[in-house]
């Protein structure tokens, strides 16, 4: 996702970085082909509280009560029909036969349409964008029955580094996820910060500092168990540095005081898999794509250009529902 975010104004100081981005960093606006296919969607209205004005919406497959439930989080510009499509995960969720929630953001809040991961108003617990994305979950829950130990979220690029933020506010709440292109908790508290992290990755941390980032947004008193996380990475990504999937893991790999990898492997095409497992289930896992610009790892599925979802030796949605146990 080219991630203006078309900040707010941010004041005098941030008010030159903010134009600087949009023109280098919105364009090209995402172009939707006549021929691609796309789920219709389901809305909803009426799920509790939205302090972030996003927009519900939702694909319900044939399910059956107390089946997983997945959030997906589009990237900056994207439908968020078109992405769920075009990356597999409305076919996943047929196949699989779980609803899946897709919140979209509104033109209102970003006029790039890009979460607001980097503004602590939007990622605090209950509050702005991650509460939305929450009372969006608990209702999705209640309303479609679904197993609220299998509650999942997955993000691109700024709807990665929400998905990890809304993690670290919700650990109650979210089983696992999964960030492709995104940004470490913590990385970043205002859009300058955010526009600077995205092409060098930091602050410098240790590895328990970081940690403390996301301990600091759970609950008051939360013990664990942490949400588990799957990192999709591209290093050829031009937009997000590859070094904030490398910080992203160390991370949440200090979170759940797990050591030096335990497993890895070399896949097809200098893919690379690394798994940071606590008995029989990896808590952290990280991908490597060598050959990946900054998009969405579609496997061998064909996607028309601009949309920032990428043909790749492998498929993210597979290997995160296998991750999540869905398959």
């Amino acid at each position: 996702m080219k991630w203006t975010d078309n900040l707010r104004t941010l004041g005098n100081g941030v008010k030159l970085a903010t134009r600087i981005a949009k023109a280098k960093l919105e364009a090209p606006r995402v172009r939707i082909p006549p021929r691609t296919q796309v789920s219709r969607l389901e809305e909803y209205t009426d799920f509790g509280g939205n302090p972030g004005r996003l927009r519900m919406r939702a694909h319900l497959p044939a399910f059956a009560a107390n089946r997983p439930l997945v959030v997906l989080l589009h990237g900056c510009g994207q439908d968020p029909a078109t992405f769920a499509a075009e990356s597999g995960w409305i076919d996943c969720a047929d196949r699989l036969g779980f609803p899946l929630v897709l919140p979209e953001q509104a033109g209102s809040n970003n006029a790039g349409r890009c979460f607001q991961w980097f503004q602590p108003s939007d990622t605090a617990r209950d509050s702005g964008e991650a509460g939305s994305i929450a009372a969006m979950t608990r209702a999705a829950i209640g309303r479609f029955g679904s197993d609220p130990k299998r509650v999942f979220v997955v993000g691109l690029s700024a709807g990665g580094a929400m998905a990890v933020a809304a993690m670290a506010a919700y650990p109650d709440l979210f089983a696992a996820g999964a960030s492709v292109a995104g940004l470490p908790v913590g990385a970043a508290t205002s859009g300058l910060q955010a526009i600077m992290r995205m092409a060098s990755p930091g602050p410098d941390r240790s590895p328990e500092a970081w940690a403390e980032q996301v301990r600091a947004a759970a609950p008051h008193g939360f013990a664990g168990p942490w949400p588990r996380l799957s990192i999709w990475q591209g290093q050829l990504d031009k937009t997000v540095a590859p070094g904030n999937a490398l910080i992203l893991a160390t991370q949440w790999r200090a979170l759940h005081g797990l050591a030096a990898p335990a497993k890895a492997g070399q896949m097809r095409d200098g893919v690379t898999h690394q798994m940071w497992p606590d008995g029989r289930h990896s808590q952290v896992e990280l991908w490597s794509l060598p050959a990946m610009p900054h998009g969405y790892p579609a496997g061998s599925r064909t996607a028309a250009p601009g949309h920032f979802i990428e043909p790749a030796p492998v498929d993210a949605t597979a290997g995160i529902a296998r991750f999540f146990g869905l398959d």
